[in-house]
């Protein structure tokens, strides 16, 4: 099993479509064999979904993530583990023993909403940074 978390200096990134990195871990016999830190090239959004699918990833630990990059994902056939947030290495550990606290309703957690606007009441696209409201 391969695993992939948006990666900052050690910690989960919690902007998916801003990643600049992503650490990838190989999982064999429900350990980590090995790992590695890769670019993602200026790639955004949506086509992080092609560039994950891309390296053979089979689940995705993340921050916040919008509604067109959760579809990409599920369309690519990575599982998603959203809302997590800290150490990269004790996320993928915490997955590993089952343990991981994640929120799998986390939509939209990047943005700071004013004026009663909540993220369940837009629909989250790629075109505007994750999301389709005005901001």
């Amino acid at each position: 099993m391969k695993l992939a978390i948006p990666y900052d200096n050690g910690q989960v990134f919690q902007h998916f479509g801003h990643t600049a990195q992503f650490k990838l871990y190989d999982v064999e016999n429900g350990t980590v064999a090995s790992s590695q830190v890769v670019d993602t090239n200026g790639s955004g959004h949506g086509a992080l979904a092609g560039f994950l699918k891309d390296r053979q990833v089979d689940a995705l630990i993340c921050g916040g993530i919008g509604g067109g990059a959760r579809t990409a994902l599920a369309e690519a056939g990575i599982e998603l583990y959203p809302g997590v947030s800290g150490s990269a290495d004790a996320a993928v550990n915490s997955l590993l023993n089952g343990t991981l606290l994640y929120n799998p309703d986390t939509v939209c957690a990047h943005h700071h909403h004013e004026g009663g606007h909540d993220c369940g009441s837009h629909s989250c696209g790629e075109d505007k940074h994750g999301c389709a409201g005005n901001h």
